[in-house]
């Protein structure tokens, strides 16, 4: 993103409905075939949990990695559905995609990753048509919104692609990079790189821990804590640095 947050366009440029076909499109082709495998596999529908993952386990690599990808391309901020845990539920040694940890850990977090740009293209496009609305778009006047823009603006891409990493609840920066209309293709391309990255790390923990691959997701939470403080610490250690500077001296002595 160029300039300040006043100066963006008057319109998004954004054709929400061509996305929801795109996305409606993409599902059609991605749960058509999982359902003609399922149904060529003998699968049984269920509402239990257990017996769904009982089932997916016997199943051929290519519907665990399609039921993934559907799944996955559902989980956003308008369905809140968890990622995380059923990223790491089809890393399972006993139920990995492909029984050995290279190509379980590449494939799942590829999968993972397609899927999950998806989800957040449709929250971006969705947000988009909001911010349409006077009332919803009136967040580009208050303080915080220009104060969070300029920091965005500094590095959107590394910015997105960071808070892609870390699993936090709720994704504020995507929300702030649709405000800041910051381009589509740079935020699939961040969104993809940050997923992966996520996902790999919880598949390939898992895979060598087994049931306790809850460890990826905690190890990913502690990585973010320390980003966090040390980012901080080096802000602080750079401020003291500059004023205690000639410069800096000068500066608050005056004249």
């Amino acid at each position: 993103m160029t300039g300040e947050p006043h100066a963006l366009p008057t319109r998004d440029g954004v054709s929400v409905v061509r996305w929801l076909l795109i996305y409606a499109l993409f599902l059609a082709a991605t749960a058509g075939p999982l359902a003609w495998l399922l149904a060529e596999q003998s699968w049984q529908w269920t509402w239990s949990p257990r017996q769904i993952g009982l089932q997916l386990r016997e199943m051929d690599a290519a519907v665990k990695l399609l039921a993934l990808l559907v799944y996955i391309s559902l989980c956003s901020t308008f369905l809140p559905l968890p990622a995380n845990a059923i990223i790491s539920a089809v890393a399972m040694r006993q139920f990995a995609v492909t029984g050995e940890f290279w190509s379980t850990t590449l494939l799942v977090a590829v999968a993972g990753a397609a899927g999950s740009t998806m989800a957040n293209l449709n929250d971006y496009h969705l947000f988009t048509w909001m911010l349409r609305s006077r009332r919803v778009a009136g967040v580009r006047n208050t303080k915080l919104y220009r104060v969070s823009a300029k920091w965005f603006a500094r590095s959107p891409f590394a910015i997105l692609t960071v808070f892609n990493i870390i699993p936090i609840p709720v994704d504020v920066v995507r929300m702030l990079a649709t405000t800041c209309r910051y381009p589509r293709g740079p935020f699939a391309a961040a969104n993809f790189l940050g997923r992966f990255v996520r996902y790999a790390v919880i598949a390939a923990v898992t895979f060598l821990l087994g049931e306790r691959g809850w460890v990826a997701v905690v190890a990913l939470l502690v990585v973010a804590a320390i980003f966090g403080v040390g980012r901080y610490g080096l802000r602080l250690l750079w401020r003291r640095r500059a004023n205690d500077s000639p410069a800096g001296v000068s500066a608050r002595s005056g004249p």
